[in-house]
């Protein structure tokens, strides 16, 4: 007797998707995301070569949000964080820039007496 291994319908499977991301959210923005991409991609077809990759794996499957699956489980879609020390240098100077505009007066206010 064969051994099934999935009993689900979804290809790919989502352990296959969630070992190639670091979270649930992370696997559902990245996804979402792309899927909107390729959307756009078809919907532009005819306008020429725009700035929108197209879709990265061979599918079978009509639908944006199953080939954005299909692409992350292939590992042709990577995603980064950004640096949290780096984010929080970036608001350290925006809030210096703003105490410095304070300081020299570049307030557009008026006092009415």
């Amino acid at each position: 007797m064969a051994e099934e291994s999935n009993l689900s319908m979804m290809r790919p499977p989502i352990e296959d998707l969630l070992a190639r991301v670091d979270s649930k959210f992370t696997l559902v923005t990245i996804s979402a995301r792309r899927a909107r991409q390729i959307n756009a991609y078809f919907s532009r077809l005819g306008d020429g070569i725009g700035s929108i990759v197209p879709p990265q794996v061979d599918s079978i499957s009509k639908k944006s949000l199953t080939v954005a699956f299909e692409e992350i489980a292939a590992g042709k879609i990577t995603y980064s964080r950004p640096d949290p020390n780096a984010i929080v240098e970036a608001a350290e100077d925006i809030e210096a820039l703003d105490e410095d505009e304070i300081s020299a007066g570049s307030l557009d206010t008026e006092i009415e007496e």
